[in-house]
């Protein structure tokens, strides 16, 4: 069995330490493990407190960390938030200089927040950022406009610590939807996952969406380098080239709450075109001795 995968007890009853909720109602201190710890779980010799109760039939030990990188959402934080698990290690929020309350909003709803203040632009840029303030094993990318359900994450979770790299959010797999994606969209959506497809050998059934989870390890195969909507395609792409173990996983993704949309089917659309192009003649080699090729290591300050 896995070492970071306990199943529930099927004649156990769950109680409200088995939820992650203290006595009145909060939620339970965290146990974190430390020198002299039994290997197997805490001092005690019991594995119990350091696992994480996700559901009623999953438990797990690796900390979840979720990215969401945001400009001006504060209207759409709370309905993000909202439904965000409660097992989660960490949220770290990417401000791409709000000139609204994000920021204020997001420690209200969530007093342990990290923030971390975008210094340059563009979404792909933002998530680099965060991948890198991650102190999480798994790392879960979530919109802030309201489209993605938090509630998925234990889906993602759970494809993870069953033996997945990196867990694809995937709109048009068996059980995900759409409310959001116009017939362009659709139509050039795709198309540009069929050439991936055929250039890469991979077998998606979505490529543009950014609801996508993996493990911080990952990050050191793929080594990100661009700015923009493009580093969902760019991600995509180089776990397969990396022969990272990939599944997809059904997710829906509803209409933005409030605001407007940066997102430029035609401009973005053509951005990905140019990656998935330039991508086919780059090997990992290349990557790594490219200016900026080290993407995420690079800014966690590693240089090997």
């Amino acid at each position: 069995m896995s070492s970071v995968l306990r199943p529930a007890d099927p004649g156990h009853v769950p109680t409200t330490a088995d939820q992650g909720h203290g006595p009145d109602g909060g939620a339970a201190p965290r146990t974190e493990r430390g020198p002299g710890t039994d290997p197997a779980g805490d001092s005690d010799g019991s594995a119990a407190r350091r696992y994480r109760p996700v559901s009623s039939h999953l438990a797990i030990a690796p900390p979840v960390s979720v990215v969401i990188p945001a400009m001006n959402e504060a209207q759409n934080l709370p309905h993000v938030f909202k439904t965000l698990p409660d097992w989660i290690h960490e949220v770290v929020l990417v401000d791409g200089n709000s000139t609204d309350d994000t920021v204020e909003v997001a420690r209200q709803l969530w007093p342990d927040v990290k923030v971390v203040t975008q210094e340059g632009k563009g979404k792909g840029d933002a998530l680099i950022s965060g991948f890198a303030a991650c102190t999480g094993d798994i790392i879960v990318m979530v919109d802030a406009d309201g489209s993605a359900d938090g509630n998925e994450i234990v889906s993602y979770v759970s494809a993870l610590v069953s033996g997945a790299d990196f867990a694809k959010g995937s709109r048009f797999a068996n059980g995900g939807g759409t409310d959001d994606m116009t017939f362009i969209r659709k139509l050039g959506n795709r198309v540009l996952c069929a050439t991936v497809n055929a250039k890469f050998g991979a077998r998606y059934t979505d490529l543009c969406y950014g609801y996508n989870a993996f493990w911080k390890h990952c990050l050191d195969d793929i080594s990100l380098d661009c700015t923009g909507f493009e580093i969902e395609t760019l991600m995509n792409i180089r776990v397969v080239k990396a022969g990272l173990r990939v599944q997809e996983v059904p997710s829906h993704e509803y209409v933005r709450i409030h605001g407007v949309s940066n997102l430029s089917a035609v401009r973005d659309g053509l951005r990905v075109l140019r990656v998935i192009l330039k991508e086919k003649g780059v090997t990992r080699a290349d990557r790594r001795r490219a200016p900026g090729g080290l993407g995420v290591r690079a800014a966690r300050g590693e240089t090997s």
